[in-house]
């Protein structure tokens, strides 16, 4: 039986997750040193060269929508007296 005196193991480090972070640091690192970096921004600027009316208007789409509002959703927006 365990001692309830004992904190349980807890493999949530809440927000500042430390091991979260050294492991994205890591991966970065990785894809710098790797030459990834240089390959990705080439093959962004393709895109945007052929697809770039496209993507625009995605992006535009996407900031509309991001705006909208819930219609199932009741706030009270007014100021307090």
């Amino acid at each position: 039986m365990a001692d309830p005196k004992q904190k349980p193991e807890q493999d949530n480090e809440g927000e500042g997750n430390r091991s979260a972070a050294r492991a994205y640091n890591r991966k970065q690192e990785e894809f710098v040193k790797e030459g990834m970096a240089g390959e990705a921004a080439l093959a962004a600027r393709r895109a945007v060269e052929e697809q770039g009316e496209d993507l625009a208007e995605a992006e535009k789409q996407g900031k509309a929508r991001a705006a909208e509002r819930d219609p199932e959703e009741t706030r009270d927006y007014s100021k307090p007296d």
